[in-house]
């Protein structure tokens, strides 16, 4: 599943094809992806202006001129690419659709937005750009973690006398916003915090370097464009690049690589999911 940094490099792809740009056409060629897609989407969408093009944890939102906002969730293996972006492009003979574009946005300018999926585990929807921060899909998330709410308090409050293990609280969206798997525990590894420690038994301390660690690990896997695991590319079709600078993620058996540290990568199971971590630095 892509992460904050996967989903935010896509909305950096897209922001120069789409946002100022208007829809000259929408297509939309199934009802549905994981839940059925907005009633007349194609209508609501085709010759609507994006006015701005942001992200909410891993959901990227179109603000639409139609006071609509458009809501986009990759799930796993959900991909927005674009082509054609090179002015009036659009006039020239577009190749025909994929076997999985489900939804082809054709901008003003030239560019071709596709909502390519093969699993059909994303999702689109619309909502009123008033209250968009209220539709279900948001309203319960926590703050983002490279925003100013994110703060070592903020966490202890949230934390406090938790006895679940500090990598699946920092995985629950309604605690901070965006983080999965990959992040987590390459967050956890910078700051030397063992995953199954229970969360509310991580000390002021700690957290005051867990919050920073976390900052720097998003901010330096959107500069590398994410981790391309599976599925995930950016939205010209590039690979991230961040994988290969994991230091515990995907990295059993392997030395750590923290400078005097003599111990081993190990990996466990957490919730039905692999953490990684150093047997010897992380306490």
């Amino acid at each position: 599943m892509p992460e904050l940094p996967e989903v935010e490099t896509v909305r950096r792809g897209l922001e120069p094809a789409m946002a100022g740009a208007r829809i000259l056409r929408a297509q939309v060629r199934r009802p549905d992806l994981r839940w059925p897609l907005p009633a007349r989407m194609s209508e609501r969408l085709t010759g609507a202006r994006v006015l701005r093009l942001g992200r909410r944890s891993k959901y990227i939102l179109a603000d639409l001129d139609t006071g609509e906002t458009l809501i986009v969730h990759l799930g796993m293996s959900g991909r927005m690419l674009v082509e054609g972006a090179a002015p009036g492009d659009f006039h020239h003979q577009r190749a025909a659709p994929r076997a999985h574009d489900h939804v082809i946005l054709d901008m003003e300018g030239g560019a071709r937005i596709t909502f390519n999926d093969a699993r059909r585990f994303g999702a689109m929807d619309l909502a009123p750009t008033a209250a968009a921060e209220t539709h279900w899909l948001l309203a319960r998330l926590g703050p983002e973690p490279l925003g100013n709410a994110f703060t070592a308090d903020y966490l202890a409050a949230r934390l406090a006398g938790r006895r679940t293990p500090i990598k699946a609280a920092l995985l629950d969206q309604r605690i901070v916003a965006g983080l999965g798997n990959i992040y987590v525990s390459e967050a956890l590894w910078q700051a030397g915090i063992h995953p199954r420690r229970p969360a509310g038994n991580v000390s002021a301390a700690r957290l005051a370097v867990l919050v920073p660690a976390i900052r720097a690990v998003l901010t330096a896997a959107i500069e590398a464009g994410g981790s391309s695991l599976r599925d995930y590319r950016q939205a010209d079709g590039e690979l991230g690049y961040f994988q290969h600078s994991f230091a515990a993620y995907d990295r059993e058996g392997q030395p750590c690589r923290r400078d005097g540290c003599t111990g081993t990568i190990r990996r466990i199971v957490q919730s039905g999911r692999s953490s990684y971590y150093c047997s010897a630095c992380q306490r």
